[in-house]
């Protein structure tokens, strides 16, 4: 039985796990959705009560009967590559990509529909809320009363991105960045702001999850630090145990998300406390496996190589 992969040709975060699966001797076919059609080729046939499906990549076919898990990485726009690219083929070939997919008893890291759920951060602050996690005040507003009645009670807040860079403009990252109870908020009303109460930390903690197995790493934060993505603060990444409390809330989370990956964001306090800044659903893990030696493309590729234990729906796809 095969794994399916689907991601874009240049992902070495997929590399990596793809490099286990074949040493281990599982079969692997790599799709990325914007070479269907044109690289790629699928049929499927639904008739006489029953279903049956195909996909065929550089020769490589693949049946649904045959289909051991999907790793949903980071897809393509489904016929982002074709000869006559337009939005109706993009839409027609979703449907047809998916919706096979979809009708197969497989398992899921993650089934699109959890993960597109998952993508909401407000979303995310809720289900924190309800798995245990300390989380930081937080609003989301488009009245600028509300924002300066925020930072005036809280006094040092950070402005963030609800939803991340624009897929189509990378470049358009927004850092996290710290305000006082001083700043203009009447540009609010011209679009939704989140703003959050400011957390000195310590350090940044990512916490990646892969079914049950949770992998801590630490990296000390610079003086004054506010967003540790941007800048070199000096320090690597460490392995962390992962406090009781923690892993209680990250099973909880990850049983009502629906999720069987993801990757956490915290900030850790002066007293140690971790405080729930988001949870990335196909986050990657490349880079803390590289640093720290955690073998989490191992767990992976464990979690993908395991066989479905009876042909029905399995929970992660209700």
């Amino acid at each position: 039985m095969t794994v399916l992969i689907l991601t874009s040709e240049q992902d070495v975060t997929a590399d990596l796990a793809v490099a286990v699966l074949l040493q281990r001797g599982v079969p692997v076919m790599r799709l990325d959705p914007a070479d269907l059609p044109g690289k790629a080729v699928l049929a499927a046939d639904y008739a006489h009560g029953d279903f049956d499906g195909h996909l065929s990549v550089n020769g490589h076919v693949l049946s649904m009967g045959g289909l051991r898990s999907v790793w949903v990485r980071r897809p393509g726009e489904p016929a982002a590559h074709a000869a006559h690219a337009s939005r109706w083929l993009t839409a027609e070939t979703r449907q047809a990509l998916y919706g096979m997919l979809f009708s197969a008893p497989t398992r899921w890291m993650n089934h699109p529909r959890n993960a597109e759920q998952a993508r909401y951060k407000p979303w995310q602050l809720r289900i924190a809320h309800l798995s245990g996690f300390a989380v930081p005040p937080t609003v989301i507003t488009t009245a600028p009363r509300v924002a300066a009645q925020f930072a005036e009670e809280y006094r040092e807040v950070v402005v963030k991105s609800a939803s991340g860079p624009p897929p189509d403009a990378p470049e358009l990252a927004l850092p996290t960045t710290l305000i006082g109870p001083d700043t203009d908020f009447s540009a609010v009303a011209a679009g939704p702001v989140l703003l959050q109460r400011y957390v000195p930390k310590r350090a940044d903690i990512r916490l990646t999850c892969v079914g049950t197995r949770l992998f801590g790493a630490r990296k000390r934060a610079a003086p004054d630090q506010i967003d540790g993505r941007y800048g070199d603060t000096g320090y690597s990444w460490e392995v962390t145990a992962v406090p009781e409390r923690v892993a209680k809330s990250v099973h909880e989370y990850l049983a009502l998300s629906g999720l069987a990956y993801a990757a956490f964001d915290f900030a850790e306090d002066e007293d140690g406390l971790w405080w729930f800044l988001e949870c990335n659903q196909g986050g990657q893990f490349g880079f803390i496996e590289l640093e720290t030696g955690q073998a989490i493309a191992e767990a992976v590729a464990d979690w993908l190589a395991l066989r479905a234990s009876d042909r029905r729906l399995p929970e992660d796809r209700r």
